[in-house]
């Protein structure tokens, strides 16, 4: 049985068109996926992601659980700053990407996929020897990403924060539109800035429509999933269960440069000799030239018709106006500017590998 997230009638009062996703009921878009994506780009915008996990870790051991299960380095972590980093598995795969928060000297957040809360929940339990204090935040708290160029002057008439001094992958806890203990975070997955915004579940529907009020004189719109994904691919940024899932490598993934082999974690032996032995494949950018859309699952043709790889995540950019992807390809394939061909039903398209982002950052 699919979950609600807490404010699923005043998305369905809004238009949402409400679908099952990462086992919860999410809208998937409001009006269009193309004037959402452009609010966002150009305005600002509101996700409802309230189905994301957030779990709480605390104890003079927090870093060491977090050390062992991350791959990258948190002891670099000070009070108030984020980080991005994955879980990786014991065969060479990923359990899941996640941000790890730094609250508090021995106090930290870890925010994971909603598809995978259990899962994460369950992996990181498995490896806590040392008797971490672990809470499951999930269920209270709710989180809107608030994205775009105007979100800044949206959000600071409802906070004293000086939100411009908050800088990326940075996060303040405060009074936030008269509401305690609210999470600011300048983080997102969009490359368009702004803020998302942990909120007490009590005080959700207060705070969104407070927002909206904020983001009136700029045209602020609800955004659906939809968007949210073709916002992210313009970025190259990956999505858990397309991109990466248990059975990728994280290396061969792009995800290196979290990846910090100064420190032991889990099957940190194995893929530091994954690296020195040189990766097979790779996960590389691909935009059309010929007019069509990549899709998930296509194949990745070389010019004599072979396959040398597979299309995770494909769609139509709005701001390019043609089609872009992230595939891998067999690491012969993978230098930008490599022609490549997609497998379009009985026809071979047109591409060439390109670097991400697509679309330059608005951070």
């Amino acid at each position: 049985m699919d979950k609600k997230v807490a404010l699923n009638d005043l998305h369905e009062s809004l238009g949402g068109k409400m679908i099952p996703f990462a086992g919860f009921i999410m809208p998937v878009r409001y009006s269009s996926d193309i004037e959402e994506h452009k609010c966002v780009r150009e305005g600002v915008g509101v996700f409802d992601v309230s189905h994301m996990g957030e779990f709480y870790l605390k104890g003079d051991k927090a870093l060491d659980l977090i050390q062992k299960v991350s791959a990258n380095d948190a002891s670099v972590l000070y009070n108030g700053k984020a980080q991005y980093s994955y879980l990786p598995n014991a065969t060479g795969g990923v359990v899941d990407d996640m941000l790890v928060y730094r609250i508090d000297n021995d106090e930290y957040m870890l925010v994971v996929n909603a598809s995978n809360i259990e899962k994460d929940w369950n992996w990181i339990q498995s490896l806590n020897t040392e008797g971490v204090e672990m809470t499951d935040w999930s269920d209270e708290l709710c989180l809107f990403a608030v994205q775009g160029p105007k979100a800044i002057p949206t959000l600071q008439k409802l906070t004293n924060i000086p939100l411009d001094n908050v800088e990326y992958y940075t996060f303040t806890k405060g009074t936030f539109a008269g509401c305690p203990d609210v999470i600011l975070s300048a983080t997102g997955y969009t490359g368009a800035g702004g803020f998302e915004l942990y909120v007490p579940k009590a005080h959700a529907e207060e705070i969104w429509n407070k927002i909206f009020e904020a983001g009136a004189e700029f045209d602020i719109k609800p955004i659906g999933l939809g968007a949210r994904d073709t916002l992210r691919l313009e970025m190259g940024y990956c999505l858990y269960g397309n991109d990466i899932t248990d059975e990728t490598s994280p290396l061969e993934a792009g995800l290196g440069w979290v990846t910090k082999f100064t420190k032991d974690f889990v099957n940190s032996e194995a893929l530091a000799a994954e690296k020195a032995a040189g990766m097979k494949r790779k996960l590389v950018g691909i935009e059309m030239i010929d007019r069509g859309i990549p899709r998930s699952h296509y194949g990745i043709m070389d010019f004599d018709g072979n396959r040398i790889g597979e299309v995770t995540s494909g769609s139509q950019s709005p701001t390019l106006q043609k089609g872009i992807a992230l595939g891998y390809v067999d690491k012969a394939f993978s230098k930008t500017g490599t022609e490549v061909f997609i497998q379009v039903r009985n026809k071979q398209l047109k591409a060439v590998v390109a670097k991400p982002p697509f679309v330059k950052a608005g951070v």
